[in-house]
C-alpha cells in the first residue's frame, strides 16, 4: 500500500498484531513463522529481528515484504527507519529510546509510525506528537524481552485507553489463557510474540486468538 491513509485503514481493522522473535520460535525461521501467520489470516505482522545483522535484516525485511504483499498483510518494522524504508514496508515501531517521532514522521510521511509506551503519560505525549498508534505494555510479565518494569496489569487499558484518540494495541505476556482480561478491559489489537511463535501450529493458534478476540464485543 501507498497510500497512508489506506494503510491506516487496513490497520484499524487489525485484531491480532503478531511480532517475529526466532529465539521464541522452536527452532523456525522468521519465515516460517510468517508462512504459519498467514495461514491463520493474520493481517499484520512486526518484523523484529534482533538477532540479524543490519545486512541480515534488511534481506528478511524485503523476503518478508514479498510474502506480505501476496498476503495483503501490513508489514512493520521494529526499530528501523531505513530499513522499513527501503523494502517498502508499511511502517516502523519505535521504542522510547529510538529515533524519536517527530524526526520519523518528517523522514517518513507516509509510513504509519507505532511507538512503545509504559504509562499514560508516554502515551498521550505519542498521540500528541502524531503517532498513528501506540502499543500499550507490558501487560503482564514476559521473558520476550528484557524488561526492567513491573507489568502494568490489564487495568491500565481502562486508564489509558479513554483518553486516546489513535489506535492503541496492548501487549506484554498475552496469551490464550489471559486475553480475556484484556479484551475485557477494552483492548481489540492484541500484540503476542510467544503465544503464536511457541504454538506447534501456528496457524491454529492464530485462528483461536482471533476468534477471541472477535468475539470479544458480547464482554460488552
Amino acid at each position: 500500500m501507498e497510500n497512508k491513509t489506506q494503510r491506516i485503514r487496513a490497520f484499524d481493522q487489525i485484531d491480532i498484531y503478531p511480532v517475529t522473535d526466532q529465539s521464541l520460535s522452536l527452532g523456525r525461521t522468521d519465515l516460517e513463522i510468517l508462512d504459519g501467520l498467514v495461514g491463520g489470516g493474520a493481517r499484520i505482522v512486526q518484523l523484529r529481528g534482533k538477532h540479524l545483522s543490519k545486512k541480515d535484516f534488511y534481506q528478511m525485511a524485503m523476503a518478508f515484504r514479498e510474502k506480505t504483499t501476496k498476503a495483503g498483510m501490513l508489514l512493520i518494522i521494529n526499530d528501523h527507519l531505513d530499513i522499513a524504508l527501503a523494502c517498502g514496508a508499511d511502517g516502523v515501531h519505535l521504542g522510547q529510546d529510538d529515533l524519536p517521532l517527530a524526526a520519523a514522521r518528517k523522514l517518513a510521511p507516509n509510513l504509519i509510525i507505532g511507538v512503545s509506551t509504559h504509562s499514560l503519560e508516554e502515551a498521550l505525549k505519542a498521540q500528541k506528537q502524531m503517532a498513528a498508534y501506540v502499543n500499550i505494555g507490558p501487560i503482564f510479565a514476559t521473558r520476550t524481552k528484557e524488561v526492567t518494569m513491573d507489568p502494568l496489569g490489564p487495568e491500565a487499558i481502562k486508564k489509558i485507553a479513554p483518553q486516546l484518540k489513535i489506535p492503541f494495541t496492548v501487549m506484554g505476556g498475552i496469551n490464550a489463557t489471559n486475553i480475556d482480561q484484556v479484551l475485557r478491559a477494552g483492548a481489540r489489537r492484541i500484540a503476542v510474540v510467544s503465544a503464536v511463535t511457541k504454538a506447534s501450529d501456528i496457524g491454529r493458534a492464530v485462528r483461536e486468538l482471533r476468534e477471541t478476540i472477535n468475539q470479544a464485543e458480547s464482554f460488552g
